[in-house]
């Protein structure tokens, strides 16, 4: 069964998270990816990367996250935040993070944790080869 991980940024944010992907497109499409909409559709663009789509963040994509997330559906969590630019939708964002704290998801909130979580899951990936 492939690692699902669930892929969110930002709008200051979406540039750093469509280079991160391109870093890891080798590890990336030997997952199942889901996205809020603008996110995803940058991935799909840049890399070519299959995303399951959401609605974007501020219309509920980051709840829908969060429920498949509570359902047992997404493995792993990067959220690159902008933690300089207020978010009409902070709400939603922490409940996103608490979900990952109560459900004991991995969730990356910075590229230097995004890069750590990717890194494992490329050695994993390569053991089972």
């Amino acid at each position: 069964m492939a690692t699902r991980i669930a892929l969110i940024a930002h709008d200051h944010k979406k540039d750093d998270i469509v280079k991160l992907a391109g870093e890891y497109a080798g590890t990336l499409k030997r997952c199942e990816l889901i996205a809020t909409g603008t996110t995803g559709a940058r991935l799909t663009a840049a890399h070519g990367l299959p995303v399951e789509r959401m609605l974007s963040g501020p219309n509920g994509g980051d709840l829908q996250i969060g429920a498949q997330l509570a359902e047992g559906r997404v493995d792993m969590v990067i959220f690159l935040r902008d933690p300089m630019t207020p978010q009409p939708h902070e709400p939603d964002i922490n409940a996103l993070v608490r979900a990952c704290d109560v459900h004991n998801v991995p969730c990356a909130t910075n590229i230097s944790t995004a890069r750590m979580i990717l890194d494992g899951l490329t050695l994993r990936i390569a053991q089972r080869v």
